[in-house]
């Protein structure tokens, strides 16, 4: 009878222990706090890590409105998703992308492109979904005033302060991944400069108050990144698709468009009519007026553009290079079409080769026929 490996141990709190139960050891904490909140000496505590903070009442003509601002305690719920993207990401990569990798016998580079495209796709599939149903069900597209009325937007419904929590512990929770997931020295820049990035963005519009404009830019921006990672899942899956990665390019572009569009209407056009923008601490406003100042509003705005304009530079320059190697292969390969339809010289044999000697089907060397005249 054969016994099952057992799986090679590593000493306690080592660097190969932390990597390879990183996930159990977020979920015994995520455990420990729902633990917590069966115990009344403890849930008060427990639900700090659990629920946003910092609700207040808002009066409303058909009554009270319970909505939320920013504060030092969103640090802590931030710290508890955390742990739980931690064990989402774990999940998703043990009983998905793994036995799909499995399959497919992909090299050790396309492995750890593959393992990242599958990780970003389930993310930004959750996060479009989640973030239009937000975006509809708070009236931010079909009332596109909304986005800078009553500016600064201190108090936050429910929904929208949850997912920007969400949002900021996913992408801290992607730093420790690159050491969890031995991303490779040549990929770790990128990487971080695109976390930074969209850590910077998420936070700014979080703490400026510029929740419903960063709404409506993550929405493009996932759904343009969801383009781009499912078309390299099926160009890793079958080679031949690179016809897919067009789509992208269409969706790309269509997206950067109105997200510089939506930059320019809001913080060129609508921010200056706004009135209200003074300092106030005990509403939270605490970054907000800034806006009051034109050159404040005009650096935000060239900051903005330049950047996109880079995005756009590289797209084109990207774009440029890919179609030169494709018009390449098919020059390429027409001159080998071309070559391969010249006649060949004709050649008499009577038998088969075996190591470059000629012989018959019965083994004995051919005879030279003689002509046969008229």
């Amino acid at each position: 009878m054969a016994f099952r490996r057992r799986a090679k141990s590593h000493p306690l709190f080592s660097q190969e222990f932390l990597i390879h139960n990183h996930a159990d050891i977020g979920f015994c904490l995520v455990l420990s706090v729902l633990i917590a909140l069966m115990f009344e000496v403890t849930a008060k505590t427990a639900f700090l890590f659990i629920l946003p903070q910092y609700n207040v009442s808002v009066p409303t003509a058909d009554g009270e409105l319970i909505q939320y601002h920013y504060g030092l305690k969103d640090a802590v719920t931030i710290l508890f998703y955390f742990f739980i993207a931690i064990i989402l990401h774990a999940v998703v990569q043990e009983y998905i992308l793994d036995k799909i990798n499995r399959r497919l016998h992909l090299s050790k580079i396309k492995h750890s492109k593959f393992n990242e495209s599958g990780q970003m796709v389930a993310f930004h599939l959750t996060s479009v979904i989640w973030c239009l149903y937000v975006v509809v069900t708070e009236g931010y597209i079909s009332n596109p005033r909304s986005l800078w009325e009553n500016y600064p937007h201190v108090y936050l419904p429910f929904q929208v302060k949850f997912f920007y929590l969400c949002q900021l512990a996913y992408w801290l929770h992607a730093l420790p991944e690159l050491y969890f997931q031995k991303v490779r020295k040549e990929e770790i820049p990128r990487q971080l400069r695109c976390i930074a990035l969209y850590l910077v963005h998420i936070a700014g519009a979080y703490l400026f108050n510029l929740t419903r404009l960063g709404l409506i830019l993550l929405l493009l921006q996932y759904l343009a990144e969801l383009f781009l990672h499912v078309s390299r899942l099926i160009y890793f899956m079958d080679e031949s698709n690179e016809k897919v990665f067009n789509y992208w390019a269409v969706v790309f572009v269509v997206t950067k468009l109105f997200t510089l569009t939506l930059y320019i209407l809001v913080i060129g056009f609508g921010l200056p009519r706004v009135e209200n923008q003074a300092l106030d601490p005990e509403r939270g406003n605490l970054f907000s007026f800034l806006f009051n100042n034109i050159l404040f509003r005009m650096s935000v705005l060239l900051l903005v553009c330049l950047f996109q304009a880079s995005v756009m530079w590289r797209f084109i320059h990207f774009q440029l290079r890919r179609w030169r190697v494709y018009w390449n292969e098919q020059s390429s390969r027409k001159r080998a079409a071309g070559t391969n339809r010249q006649t060949r010289p004709f050649r008499r044999d009577w038998g088969y080769y075996e190591n470059g000697v000629v012989k018959v089907e019965n083994g004995i060397s051919p005879r030279t026929r003689k002509v046969k005249f008229p």
